[in-house]
């Protein structure tokens, strides 16, 4: 199929079908990497995007005689991770708590077959490194793409009337009407622009639609002319002309070797001073340093978003502690909504790798030596 293309290196020398996605018979090892749920697991029976709710498929993997381990330990030699690296045939892991799969890693584990992830985004993967070793790569695609829509409509909202100001001092026993008013703003009349219309991006400016705002996006193709229409969105070609027209900027591009670091010193000093930009995407798409500078020095009026690099972010992270932020941990993919319907695609995806079938074919990352082309 066209959205499909060979990836770099091309098997570097090895077989293809060597490490493809087809079981043989008997027990898989599998392995899945979340976020702990700690004190909060047992509070919501549908919470099982955790380490204790496990995706909910632990009685039916067990039931099958495979072997299910679970972790948030996925960083360094001595992790959980790493102990089971060398002998798992699966991999699941989700952009929340990334493990991160090295070529190196890759190399190591021999029995590999399968890498999934639990929602969506597969940059924490060395891609060409799982291409070229004959890997299977997939995702829950759109499994929670109407949760990052709506959270990035909420940031937007949140930082253009400056909100959080406003909480703070409810918090802090203050009252002072004039140390919020003075800089929040309405939506409605504001131009917004994407950057990436994909699933996410489009569901984004259907929601702004109702807001009477002027909308543009950027991407590498156009959306289909009738919702083009329906929207009202216009498309700009030149993402760097699109900048300077935008009150809003939201990035909703994958992160791949050409998105990584584009947003830097140079490119955000073309967007119009005070500019609100919110990044659901992925942290490395932006140049840290310079969000931070620019937040302080008033070049960017407000930042907001749940993606970071690394993850989870240092304590010293600079947007931690950087002026006019909406910054969270890395939550608008997994709502409780999100977490049922990406556990549901995962077990899916687990029971046809199990009967040797094929994943439905928008969930492929890599499949047989060959790269979605949104990774290119």
């Amino acid at each position: 199929m066209a959205m499909w293309r060979a990836a770099a290196g091309h098997l570097l020398g090895r077989a293809l079908g060597s490490r493809a996605a087809h079981t043989s018979a008997g027990s898989k090892k599998i392995v899945g990497v979340f976020y702990k749920g700690g004190e909060y697991a047992d509070k919501n029976p549908n919470f099982v995007g955790c380490v204790e709710g496990a995706l909910g498929i632990r009685e039916w993997l067990e039931s099958k005689g495979h072997h299910y381990i679970v972790t948030d330990d996925k960083e360094g030699l001595n992790s959980e991770l790493e102990k089971h690296i060398e002998d798992m045939h699966v991999l699941i892991t989700t952009p929340f708590h990334p493990a991160y799969v090295s070529a190196e890693r890759i190399k190591k584990a021999k029995n590999l077959e399968l890498l999934l992830t639990a929602g969506i985004g597969s940059d924490h993967i060395d891609l060409p490194a799982a291409a070229a070793a004959g890997l299977t790569v997939a995702e829950v695609t759109g499994s929670n793409t109407v949760s990052v829509a709506e959270d990035e409509l909420m940031r937007i909202l949140i930082l253009l009337r400056n909100f959080l100001p406003g909480y703070q001092q409810v918090v802090q026993g203050e009252w002072n009407v004039a140390g919020i008013a003075y800089r929040a703003y309405d939506l409605e009349g504001k131009t917004v622009g994407t950057v990436g219309a994909g699933r996410i991006g489009r569901l984004l400016l259907q929601r702004l639609k109702p807001f009477n705002c002027n909308l543009l996006y950027h991407d590498r193709l156009k959306i289909d002319p009738e919702l083009e229409k329906e929207i009202g969105a216009k498309y700009e070609e030149d993402l760097d002309a699109m900048l300077p027209k935008c009150d809003v900027i939201v990035i909703n591009t994958p992160l791949t070797e050409k998105t990584r670091g584009m947003f830097n010193k140079e490119r955000i000093a073309k967007m119009k001073k005070g500019v609100i930009i919110v990044n659901n995407a992925r942290g490395a798409i932006m140049d840290t340093q310079a969000v931070a500078d620019a937040c302080s020095s008033g070049q960017v009026a407000g930042y907001g978003g749940d993606v970071w690099f690394p993850q989870p972010a240092p304590k010293d992270h600079p947007w931690r502690y950087m002026p006019n932020h909406a910054m969270t941990p890395h939550i608008s993919g997994t709502t409780i909504d999100a977490q049922l319907r990406y556990a549901a695609g995962v077990k899916d995806m687990l029971d046809r790798y199990f009967k040797g079938e094929d994943f439905p074919v928008q969930n492929y990352i890599v499949k047989e030596g060959q790269l979605a082309s949104q990774y290119q």
